[in-house]
């Protein structure tokens, strides 16, 4: 069976949880330990690391069962300003749905979405799932640069961009909320297993919540 592009709770679950256990087990040389939608990653030192144990390891919590799903977390609301030069993408989006931009938004917002995994950049949360209906591809060709903050669609993936970065995203709207500050106590807003919901604002009220 292969794992590839899996979008689902039930592995994304187990995969945090033997990512979560490998952590706590604290083996020497380990430098980081990564979920993501479907697999493990583990950085270490293979002068210091005991790699018979960490094999065992991996292949011991990669098996465990879930006995019982993660407790669902409240929502972390995320506003979201839609549309116009904060979403050159929207209309685009309605297009592909047959819908208008408003549809989009209300589908957009009424969905409460997991973070299966970080990447890309730090604090780059890969969310799902969006709606079928306006799960558009990425574009063809990535823009040379997106703003920070920017929240877009590629498939049924949707995320905020923490820093100005290429990409080819769908962008439909934009945020204030920085998902990477390094300057917090917890740089990261958003985390693996967390659950997150945009809520849509005007420019105004956009601009008002800004840290």
């Amino acid at each position: 069976m292969s794992y590839e592009q899996i979008v689902d709770v039930a592995v994304n679950t187990q995969v945090i949880r033997c990512a979560e256990a490998i952590r706590s087990e604290q083996h020497a040389g380990v430098r980081d330990v990564v979920p993501s939608y479907c697999a493990v990653t583990v950085f270490f030192d293979p002068l210091r690391t005991d790699l018979e144990a960490l094999s065992s390891s991996l292949s011991r919590h990669g098996k465990a069962q879930i006995k019982s799903s993660l407790t669902p977390s409240t929502p972390l609301m995320v506003p979201v300003c839609y549309g116009g030069d904060y979403g050159p993408d929207l209309h685009e989006v309605a297009q592909f749905g047959g819908c208008s931009p408003e549809e989009v938004v209300r589908q957009h917002t009424d969905t409460v979405y997991r973070v299966y995994a970080l990447g890309f950049v730090p604090g780059f949360a890969y969310m799902g799932r969006v709606d079928q209906r306006i799960a558009m591809p990425r574009r063809d060709t990535p823009r040379i640069s997106v703003p920070f903050g920017s929240v877009g669609i590629a498939g049924v993936q949707t995320g905020v961009y923490p820093a100005s970065t290429p990409g080819g995203w769908r962008l439909i709207g934009r945020t204030t909320l920085k998902p990477f500050d390094p300057k917090r106590n917890d740089p990261f807003a958003f985390k693996p297993g967390d659950q997150v919901q945009f809520v849509s604002v005007t420019a105004d009220e956009l601009n008002a919540s800004r840290d």
